[in-house]
């Protein structure tokens, strides 16, 4: 090899070196083209997911074929024939509908797992991780069973409506097969896309309507966004707001079957106030709302699955369908709202929430939807937000046992009542040693006529000696909401679901222990077919008191209605108990621990008052001038207003009496 061919191969090595660094592409070239293998990349996999069209025109194709018995194949124009036939029913999504449904996409996070289908694009499960129902299954919200999972939204397309619910949504990229897992604060995005037709073999992949989801790592909400995108042309123009329509059948998750019945229902808020349709185990209710809608809920007794606007939905129609169509399902629910749209390219933001309903985790959301937990009306629910939930939360914080929590609960309430619990003992207290006095005055009046003169001297008995009867009713009257606000408390108490405490497996519910499935007629209705322990022992309890009270009470007025009086107090724990026998075993066990402090408080009581004493005080009281005071003074008044009527009223009886009399001896005269 000469020198001159030795430069001429270095020329050309060195001008192939240029070449290449010169024709290299730019790094936004390099960009632009890995673009463009993605595209191709999406092109390939709708291409590769649209088979299903070829292979659904091929069958109808071989169908034909067999009934005419031709031997050939269809052409090229029958083929476009028949997918111009399939526009009918499908529009310009002939290919979406025609999609077999592949496996969902399923996502979880440290706190629930959802499966989105493919049909629809929607989520059509929701299992709520480590916790599970009354007889050890997972707890799912609902799942598409029956038929009844449903969740679309409407949309104009040549003039034709249509559902996105019934067409079959590609994920924006291959998400695998395995469950995809966030979790902590980071977060994870699922697309769902809607492609049209660009024609009967090709699918327009720049436009189409995309689900959006946003799951977080630590947080029950789901975020969802709905995009149209580059829909000019497949979504009429004079389109200004579409539909969103979701059905869900929720499925039963704890023990008692009929409570969650009741509890179960719709709720909705728009912002201000929340409301909801009615509660009742085997009624329907429907309502269309035409206002604006923050919120809709279909909500349980412990959970709740909510759709929450970004900024708000338009209005509203929906339904609470009672009937159940199998075992394990509680209610149908259905709503339908009515969503903004401004034409191509809008974005519509919306939260879901599948959660429990416990309070503390719905406030901090901070658009009232703990309001769906039934804590009572405005001074109950006052006693319960701001009284009861924070004592029962800090108590929570040493991690202790439920049915302890609610013993130290109990112990504050009535440490806080005991002053008013003080004042009504040290009330009867004074009527029970003016006893004797009291009958005197009843055995004085004797007869029904002189009824109003024997409650005017009862009543001025009262006054010489210093007892203030409603003393005695305004200590209890204070009492009572908090007795109304620990009714509403337990059952509503997700805190207390599944939570044991002695015998009771779960103080959410009844603590059976006995049961039967025969249906005895009266004892079945009214009691029920199990036998609550907690239920028992506060009857038992609340009897024994009320028997030691009226031992305590002294008679005044008429001795009849006393008697009834009587009655009614030992009829009420029997009635309570066919009550409570269903209720919450937490309640029942509140209620049993306030009749045994109770009567510890009453024991206290009579060792620190000495009632010799209090008698001595009372009759020297007599020797003081009387003062009355304005209600006693407006009592008499009206007490003598009543007796002037009554005399009225028998004189007016007694005059025509006299004037026949009169007239009798007149006549008598004339006749001799």
């Amino acid at each position: 090899m000469n020198k001159q061919t030795l430069i001429g191969l270095g020329l050309i090595f060195v001008l192939f070196i240029g070449y290449s660094w010169f024709m290299s592409p730019s790094e936004e070239e390099r960009i632009a083209h890995q673009r463009t293998q993605d595209s191709l990349r999406m092109v390939a996999l709708l291409e590769a997911q649209s088979d299903s069209i070829a292979a659904t025109i091929e069958a109808q194709i071989d169908a034909k074929e067999t009934a005419s018995n031709e031997q050939e194949l269809f052409s090229v124009e029958d083929t476009a024939e028949t997918y111009k036939k399939l526009t009918a029913d499908h529009g310009r999504f002939v290919h979406a509908a025609m999609q077999s449904d592949a496996p969902p996409v399923v996502v979880e996070n440290d706190l629930y797992r959802l499966h989105i289908a493919r049909k629809g694009g929607k989520i059509e499960a929701v299992e709520l991780k480590g916790i599970k129902t009354f007889d050890g299954l997972p707890v799912t919200l609902f799942k598409p069973t029956d038929g009844n999972s449903y969740f679309g939204i409407r949309f104009n397309s040549d003039y034709m409506f249509f559902n996105t619910n019934d067409f079959c949504f590609v994920p924006a990229e291959d998400y695998g097969e395995k469950p995809l897992v966030v979790s902590g604060n980071d977060s994870l995005e699922i697309a769902m896309r809607l492609y049209p037709d660009k024609s009967e073999s090709e699918i327009d992949s720049a436009s189409y309507i995309e689900f959006l989801y946003t799951i977080r790592g630590n947080d029950y909400r789901t975020g969802l966004k709905i995009n149209f995108v580059n829909l000019l042309n497949y979504i009429d123009r004079n389109q200004t707001q579409t539909e969103l329509t979701w059905q869900a059948q929720l499925l039963q998750q704890e023990q008692n079957r009929k409570n969650e019945m009741t509890s179960s229902t719709i709720y909705y808020s728009d912002i201000n106030d929340v409301e909801h349709l009615k509660e009742s185990p085997d009624e329907n209710d429907s309502l269309s709302y035409t206002a604006r809608l923050k919120w809709v809920s279909f909500k349980q007794l412990f959970f709740t699955s909510t759709i929450i606007s970004d900024d708000y939905f338009s209005g509203g129609t929906m339904v609470v369908d009672a009937q159940h169509p199998s075992e394990r399902s509680i209610k149908n629910m259905k709503m339908r709202l009515i969503l903004p749209y401004s034409g191509d390219n809008t974005s519509i933001g919306m939260h879901f929430y599948f959660g429990p309903n416990k309070y503390n985790i719905l406030k901090q959301y901070e658009i009232n939807l703990e309001d769906q937990i039934q804590l009572g009306g405005s001074m109950i629910s006052w006693i319960n937000k701001y009284a009861v939930i924070p004592i029962f939360n800090f108590f929570e914080n040493f991690q202790w046992n439920y049915g302890l929590i609610i013993l130290m609960l109990t112990i504050i309430i009535k440490t806080v009542l005991f002053p008013l619990t003080m004042v009504n003992y040290k009330s009867s207290a004074k009527m029970r040693v003016i006893k004797p006095e009291v009958e005197e005055i009843n055995k004085r009046y004797p007869k029904q006529e002189d009824a109003m003169k024997k409650q005017q001297a009862i009543m001025g008995l009262y006054r010489q000696v210093g007892i203030k009867p409603m003393a005695g009713c305004l200590p209890m009257l204070l009492q009572m909401p908090f007795l109304f606000a620990m009714f509403r408390f337990f059952p509503s108490s997700y805190e207390l679901r599944q939570q044991p405490f002695l015998w009771a497996k779960d103080l959410s519910s009844y603590d059976s222990i006995a049961s039967w499935d025969a249906q005895i007629p009266i004892l079945s209705t009214f009691y029920g077919n199990h036998i609550s322990l907690f239920t028992l022992l506060m009857t038992v309890a609340t009897l024994a008191y009320t028997v030691l009270n009226n031992k305590m009470m002294a008679t005044g007025g008429n001795a009849q209605q006393m008697k009834m009086m009587k009655w009614m107090m030992y009829l009420m724990p029997v009635i309570f108990l066919g009550v409570f026998n269903n209720y919450s075993a937490g309640l029942s066990y509140y209620y049993l621990l306030v009749n045994l402090i109770t009567f510890a408080q009453m024991g206290v009581f009579r060792l620190t008052i000495n009632e010799a004493k209090l008698h001595a005080q009372m009759q020297a009281n007599k020797n003081k001038p009387v003062t009355k005071s304005k209600w006693q003074q407006r009592m008499e008044n009206l007490a003598k207003q009543q007796q002037a009527a009554v005399q009225q009223q028998r004189s007016n009886t007694e005059l025509p009496t006299v004037k026949r009399r009169s007239n009798t001896a007149i006549q008598k005269k004339k006749k001799k």
